[in-house]
């Protein structure tokens, strides 16, 4: 079954940390662009983070220096750790999976951040 299932979210103090996780099933992990998205209230859904199969990295330039993108191929997992964190990092983070012409998404998970 082609899957992403991300963890991690939560609660945190504006300045905290968290660290986010998505688990791949399915897929050929190794060949697959990993990214995060967000999706704040009454916004469209941004890119936050991306990394490629060769392990090159982007970010939105709004977490440069704040967020660090990862990839574990042998256990098919992607990471984002958030440092840094400020109250309009707020919104639903997206695992995102694309091959090819293919892409599939995960159901989210809910950072919220508090001032």
């Amino acid at each position: 079954q082609v899957q992403l299932v991300e963890s991690g979210g939560g609660l945190v103090q504006a300045g905290g940390s968290l660290r986010l996780s998505c688990a791949a099933s399915g897929i050929i992990f190794s060949l697959t662009t990993m990214s995060w998205y967000r999706q704040a209230p009454g916004q469209q859904r941004e890119l936050v983070a991306a990394i490629t199969t060769g392990s090159s990295t982007n970010y939105a330039d709004s977490v440069k220096g704040r967020f660090t993108i990862s990839r574990e191929n042998a256990k098919k997992m992607v990471y984002l750790q958030m440092n840094s964190l400020k109250p309009e990092d707020t919104g639903v983070y997206y695992c995102n999976a694309e091959w090819g012409n293919v892409r599939i998404w995960g159901k989210g998970t809910l950072v919220t951040v508090s001032s």
